[in-house]
This record gives structure tokens, sequence and C-alpha cells, in this order.
């Protein structure tokens, strides 16, 4: 108890020594209890040092804004260490503390890690401080990475051990300039990560961030954009605030960023950022009812203050990355019923009870107001955030507790570990066991640092070590702002772990509508992306014919391979479709209805021919002439058939021929007829007989029959057809159809036919005087006429309808062949059928007079007659004699 009691009288004379040589004030470094090892501590219990940006003398520096989280976190420390001495950890060996307060500035921070090195009110200053042997073994803290930063400078040369509980700076990692810095959290490296993995996640590509205006803010700025770039992330802006927010001009540079966030396409806005900003700069997007989602990072994830503000529902979703949470055993009911120890000096507990429960004028009236009006028609100041609605009601604030700060009991988690970290190293370094400690407690700081480097031990299940860079190797949590009951709770959503890709992401607490953030729209499967000057704004294009894309934002879109083909806009390459006139379609079936009637129509005909064949209406028709007619006609329907179905290399070199060479021999056949009534109108006696003697029906029909197949046969030799596959990039379709080759044979054979049924015209024009009885000429007119006109239209058709060529030509032959029937064969089977009366030679030659009486003289009406009669005669004599002789 002696030894204790000079303890104590030795760190209240060190206090008083530190307040009188620089004049001090108490309540900034303020918080101590005396120990055989004392660890130092600095806290920013205050936010904010006034006329920092007006400070023109090295005079004291003035805090304000109690801050109650970092309050928690420092409290957490003491009950640590209050926790470790009622343990067997340490054995005869007793922790005490120091605790400072940095007010949230770098400056400040190093004034108070200057009075922490000190003795007697001074520090030494030498060249080696190998044998340095400082009060302060260890410090816990600082906060922030801008202040942890500027203090590391001074405790690197004693090599004091600097455990951060929560500065996350990259830069903090690099052991040649901040050899005795560590951190019970990982670092801003991973940090960054962990929020570009989080945005990837979700699918946002274009988001904004905002950061303290600081070496912390502008190298974790920098670290996220680097990850978001390989992630295929964009940023639409970046802004830095000032992190000293006692600046005269803060408010506009608030009002600026706010502006920035308004206007922006940006829906997914990154902080990394000090939660007494993040508070300024959300009051000011509550007033313009601005909503987006934010990323929080860790210096405010899970900061009470901001999440205690009026409608912060309003500000948008909210995720936070946070240092993996844990649970500190007790400590709730620490801060239920706070007092400092028994041997301990604690004025920031003061401070804090008297803030929250001393009766002010200010509360009262505030009280007054709110019981007149209501909540929004009173002014509630920052102080009166803190003060407890029954703070009136307490006669002594010393001793009045509540469960106000159990709110803040997230974040200490990392704070008691640091105090953990040095317990075991000091266990390790003064040799203790489970009854006493057998090192010496008056040792240098580097020893301390040695040994903390190395501790490995198990806390709440999971192990815990430095790396080589002095950090934690723990992950983060996920946590999402929910609102319950009207407060808002830091659910754990999501998990990073360090050794492994990506965020495991708890969707089911998560809500179902989260806004996208995109510069453009997502580009559908069929599309691709058209970047213009930033990656991730750009315009969405179809993929061209021949190519395709089958997922969604792809860069490029992926060509077809063999014989596959895609239309632009596709999502996968298919086979083209192969497309000719097909059976089973309408127009075939009509064609081949139609072609098969003819066939029938042609058979009866020739069943009608046979009966009648000795009389005059068959004779007059050409006799035997007629079955040629028909069985030519037949071939040229039957070709029909070969129009239709999927072309190969014999079906198109057939087809034409055998029409070509029918319809040749149908017209040779007409043209005999045509011919002969010529003959019968040649008055010249010598030119009718020149002209008799060529006049052989059969070599006739031969000889023009020979010179088509002549042609045919060239055709086929030199400029065959042959099947052709017609593809275009617009559709996908084959188009599979005979080539005539140069169209040249094809042209010569429809102009041959042509020729001769032009002759054939201009001779049964020359004679279409003879008398109408039994008179073709019109018939054999009006015929070619029609042939002329259906393939002179053709013509034009076949050139202009590539795809449809097989079913215009089959069109035309049907006409053609039609005009045949109609025109020669069905007139005769009329008079056969019902006009039997007249179909004799008497009636025939009755009417034959009768008829050219009136044109002619009776003598060569007579000698027409006869020469018509004397021909058919002929010409069934010689079909008699061939018979016999066959």
């Amino acid at each position: 108890m002696c030894s204790q009691f000079h303890v104590l009288v030795l760190g209240c004379a060190l206090l008083m020594n530190l307040v009188a040589s620089c004049d001090y004030p108490l309540d900034v470094c303020g918080a101590f209890a005396p120990g055989d090892v004392i660890l130092g501590g600095l806290y920013p219990c205050h936010s904010n040092v006034g006329m920092l940006d007006n400070r023109t003398q090295p005079d004291n520096f003035q805090c304000s804004e109690f801050g109650v989280r970092s309050f928690v976190r420092m409290l957490a420390m003491i009950y640590t260490i209050e926790t470790i001495n009622e343990s067997n950890v340490l054995p005869g060996i007793k922790l005490g503390y120091m605790i400072c307060d940095t007010c949230s500035d770098a400056t400040k921070a190093i004034q108070s890690a200057d009075l922490l090195l000190s003795k007697n009110g001074s520090r030494e200053v030498k060249c080696s401080y190998t044998r340095s042997v400082p009060t302060v073994k260890a410090v816990i803290g600082a906060q922030y990475s801008e202040e942890s930063i500027a203090v590391a400078k001074l405790f690197n040369l004693h090599l004091i051990p600097q455990i951060s509980p929560t500065s996350s700076a990259s830069v903090l990692s690099d052991k040649v300039r901040y050899p005795s810095f560590l951190r019970t959290i990982p670092s801003d490296v991973h940090q960054t990560k962990a929020v570009a993995e989080l945005v990837a996640r979700f699918k946002w590509n274009w988001v904004g961030v905002i950061a303290n205006d600081d070496d912390y803010g502008k190298s974790a700025v920098q670290s996220f954009v680097a990850n978001a770039e390989k992630l295929g992330i964009c940023i639409a802006f970046q802004e830095l605030i000032p992190a000293y927010i006692g600046l005269a001009d803060i408010i506009n540079k608030i009002k600026n960023v706010a502006d920035k966030i308004q206007n922006s396409s940006a829906n997914v806005i990154v902080g990394f950022l000090k939660s007494e900003l993040v508070i300024k700069l959300f009051t000011e997007l509550l007033e313009r009812n601005v909503s987006k989602t934010w990323i929080a990072s860790d210096s405010w994830s899970a900061a009470r203050d901001v999440a205690s503000m009026y409608n912060i529902n309003k500000v948008g979703n909210i995720f936070g990355i946070s240092f993996q949470l844990g649970n500190i055993q007790g400590f709730d009911e620490y801060l239920k019923n706070l007092r400092p120890g028994p041997t301990a000096i604690n004025n920031f507990i003061e401070e804090y009870k008297r803030l929250r429960f001393e009766c002010t004028d200010e509360f009262v009236n505030y009280t007054q107001c709110v019981t007149a009006s209501s909540e929004e028609a009173c002014t509630l100041t920052d102080s009166l955030k803190l003060k407890s609605p029954m703070a009136c009601n307490y006669t002594d604030p010393s001793s009045a507790n509540d469960d106000f700060l159990l709110s803040n009991i997230d974040v200490t988690y990392s704070s008691h570990l640091a105090v953990r970290v040095v317990a075991h190293a000091l266990r390790k370094l003064l040799k203790c066991n489970d009854t006493a400690c057998e090192g010496d407690v008056d040792f240098p700081p580097w020893q301390l640092l040695k040994e903390i480097k190395e501790v490995n031990f198990s806390q709440d299940d999971s192990l815990f070590y430095f790396d080589k860079n002095g950090d934690s190797a723990n992950g983060y949590d996920l946590i999402y702002w929910t609102m319950v009951n009207g407060q808002i709770k830091f659910k754990v959503v999501g998990k990073y772990k360090l050794n492994k890709p990506g965020m495991e992401v708890d969707e089911s607490f998560i809500p179902d509508v989260i806004p996208e953030s995109r510069c453009s729209e997502s580009c559908k499967p069929g599309t691709i992306k058209k970047v213009s000057n930033i990656s991730c704004c750009y315009s969405c294009i179809n993929c061209l014919e021949g190519t395709y894309s089958d997922k969604w934002d792809m860069a490029d879109c992926v060509s077809c391979s063999g014989k596959t083909w895609s239309l632009s806009g596709s999502t996968q390459c298919r086979n083209k479709t192969d497309m000719y006139l097909q059976w089973d379609q309408g127009y075939a079936i009509v064609l081949v209805t139609f072609g098969s009637l003819g066939i029938v129509l042609l058979f009866i005909i020739a069943v009608i021919y046979t009966v009648n064949l000795k009389t005059p209406a068959v004779k007059a028709a050409g006799g035997n002439l007629c079955y040629l007619i028909v069985a030519s006609l037949m071939l040229s329907f039957c070709s029909i058939g070969l129009f239709i179905g999927k072309p190969n290399k014999y079906t198109c070199q057939i087809r034409q021929p055998l029409y070509g060479i029918s319809f040749t021999v149908c017209v040779s056949c007409i043209l005999v007829k045509s011919f002969r009534t010529f003959l019968a109108f040649v008055h010249n006696s010598q030119v009718q007989a020149k002209l008799r003697k060529i006049y052989k029906p059969l070599l006739i029909i031969l000889f023009f029959t020979v010179i088509q197949g002549v042609i045919c046969t060239m055709w086929l030799i030199f400029d065959s057809p042959q099947v052709d596959e017609i593809s275009t990039s617009q559709t996908m379709e084959v188009l599979i159809q005979c080539s005539e080759g140069s169209n040249v044979g094809f042209g010569i054979m429809l102009s041959y036919i042509g020729l001769l049924a032009f002759i054939c015209f201009v001779l049964a024009f020359k004679g279409r005087k003879i008398p109408h009885a039994y008179n073709e000429t019109g018939y054999i007119i009006f015929s070619m006429l029609v042939y002329l006109f259906v393939w002179i239209c053709f013509i034009p058709i076949y050139v202009t309808k590539s795809e449809q060529r097989s079913a215009v030509q089959a069109s035309a032959i049907l006409a053609s062949d039609y005009g045949i029937i109609c025109c020669h064969l069905i007139p005769k089977c009329y008079i056969m059928l019902f006009k039997k009366e007249a179909n004799n030679e008497q009636k025939y030659m009755h009417r034959v007079r009768q008829s050219m009486g009136s044109v002619f003289s009776v003598e060569a009406a007579m000698a027409t007659a006869q020469t018509l009669l004397r021909d058919r005669k002929r010409w069934h004599e010689s079909l008699r004699k061939r018979r016999g002789s066959w």
C-alpha cells in the first residue's frame, strides 16, 4: 500500500510539473493512473481547436466540442488496463496510464506527444536514446491518421511502440519512415480495396469520392481510385474538405461539395471523412432533400453522432466498412457505472458528466421552448445534444450515470485489442508466469517494441498478430445502417477477408431496391459499348452482321465461326436457312396443282381427239399432229416440277433444256399449221409450187427442234447451269437457285422460241382472211400473242426478282402452255362434243363454199378447199405407209 501511495504521489507530481512548466491545461492531458509500467494514450476527446486559421502567436490551444465516440474509445483503453490489473496476466505488475487530448489536430497531437515523452516538464535531447528510459513505455493512439503521422516522428527517436486502434493511412505501413508504428487494424490499402470490391459487387461503376484534405484523405482517395480503375469503376468527381472544422470558410467549402453531389449523376458517394465533417455535410444535404447511396470509411461507418442526426434516414442508404467488431466483456456495465478508478485522475470523465447531467440555463430554456411549441421550432445546439433529459433531476452530476454511452460501444474493440497486445508483449519481456514477473520494469521502450512485433495470441476465437508492416491481418465488416424503432442500428451484412478476393455479402439484410449508379445504361447482349472519353460513359451499338455478343456490357463483338451467321444486334450465331421454292409452300402447291390439271386436261383432250380422229375437225386441227402438240405440252408441264424443291446440279441442267425443246416442238407444230394456211393464199402458182416443195411437216418440226437441241447442247457444254448459293449480310437466309451461267445460252434458247412464235404469228396474220369455218389463224395469232406477251413480261421480272426466279419462270411456262391449250385444242374439242352435226365432210364443204364465196371466186374457194383436203389425205397416206413399214 505504501508503494502504491508513493506511485500516486509521483504521478500527481508529474502532472503538476507539466502544468507548471508549460502552462498546460489539466483537462487536455487530464487522465492519469499510477503504475509500474505507464502506457500513454492519445485520443481526440475534443473535436475542434479554436482560432487555428488566425493563429499568429504560439499560445495555448483552446479545445472545444466534446467528442463522445473518442471518449468511449479512451474509456475502453482504461477499462482494459483495469481488467488486466485485476487478472493474473502480469502478476505483481500494475499498469498505469497517462492520456492526453489531441483535439483532432496534428499540431496539438505533437504537443501532447511531447508531454508524454518529457520528464519533470522537460525532454532530454541526446545523440543516442538506446539507454534512455522514458516514463511512458508505449502509446495507444492516435485516432486519426493525420495525427499518427505527425507524432510517429517523435516516437521514432526512442522507438517507443505506438499502437493505433484506428489510423489506417497506407503510408504508415512504411517501416523505414515509421519503424515504431503498429496498428490493430488493416492498412487503408485493404480498406480502399474492400470499398472498390463493394462497389463492384453491386455493379456500380460511376461514383463520387469525397475525403479529408489531409494526408489520410489524399492517400485514401489515391488508393481507392487505383483499385477502382482495375475493376472498371469510374470516378465522377473527387472533392476534398478541409480537415480542420474550425476553419472560418468551412461552411462555404461544405456547400460547394454539396453542390457537386447534388448536380452529379453519380448516385453512390464514397466518403473518407471525419464524422464531424460528415455531420456538417449531411446537414446541408438534408436541407436540400438530396438522397444518395453512401459508402462510409472506417472513420464514420459506425459513428453514433452521425447516426443520431435528425432525419438521417432521408440522406439515403448507408453502407460502411468497419474494422471487425468484437465484444469487450463487462464494458457495458462499466459505462453504466462510470467513475474514475480509486487511484486515478480523469478530468475527461468529470467534463462528460458535467456536460451530460448538469442543469444549465440553456437547457432549461430549451425544455420550456419544446414544451410550449415543438422540437422543430427550438434551436438545438451541440452542447444540448449531449444533455440528458433528466439533467435537472440530478443534485450531484459527478455521481450520475445512464446508458447513453452504450450506443458507441461498437467502435471500441480495436482500442481494447491494442492494450491486450502490450500486455502480451510485457508478459514475455518481463518473463512472467502465473505467480510473478521476473523482469525489470525500468526497461527502454525499444525492447518492448521488439516483443510487440512478435505477439501472436488468440482473441475471441481468432488469431491476432502483426504482419511485416506492423498491420493487423484481420479483415473488415460490412455494415448497413438500418432503422429500427426510430433509431439507426449498425447491422453487419458482410465480411471482407484480406486473404480472399471479393466481398462476402448477405443480401437478405439489404433492401430490394438499391439505386443504380452508372454513367451509362448497361449494354444488353447483342450490343457492345462504344466508349467516349471516360471508360464508364458509353453508348450501346448493335453488333454488326456476322458478329454477336452474348453477355452484358461487352467491349467487342465476337465473330461468327464456320458457316454460321448473325444479323445486326444478335446474341448468337446460327446456321443460315436455305431458301428455295419448297413443295409445301402455297405458291408451289398452286403451280403443281395447275401443272397437274394441265396434264390431266391434255390426257382428256388426247382421248377426245382419238375418238374423233376421222372427223373434219381433227383433220383441220392437224390430225395426228395434234398428238405431238399434246405430248410436247405434257413435257412442258412436267418441267415445272423441276423448278420446285431444293435445286441440285442435275435439276438445274435438265429443266431448261426440257422446257426449251418440248415447247419448241409445240411451236414447230403450230408453225407447220400456219405455213399450210399461208400456202392456201399464195396465188402465184410458181411461188406456190416452190413453197410446196419445202412443205414437209415432219422435216420442218424435226429441223427446228434439232436447232433448239443444238443450242441447248452447246449451252450445257460451254456455260452449264449450276447451283448458286446467294447469301447477303442483311438476312439469315441462303438463297439456293439455279444459275443459268452467263445467261447467254438461256437468252438464245428463249429468243429462238420467240422467233418461231413470231414467224407463226406473221404466217397466221397473212392468212387471216381464210373463211372462219374451221379456220385456225385467229387462234394461232392469239396464242402467239399470249406467248410473246408472257415472255416479254417475264424478262424484267426475272431480272429484278432474283429470289423468285423459279416461281416466275414456272408461272410463265404455265401461262404459255394454257395459252396453247385454250387456243388450239379446246376449241376443236368443243366442236367435237357440242357441234357433232357440223363435224362431217358434206357440212364442212358446204360451209367452206358459203364462207369463201364472199371473199374469193367459187373456183378459188373450191381450189383452196381441195388443197386443204388433199393435204390431209397425203398426210394420212404417209402416216399409214410409215406404220406399215414399222
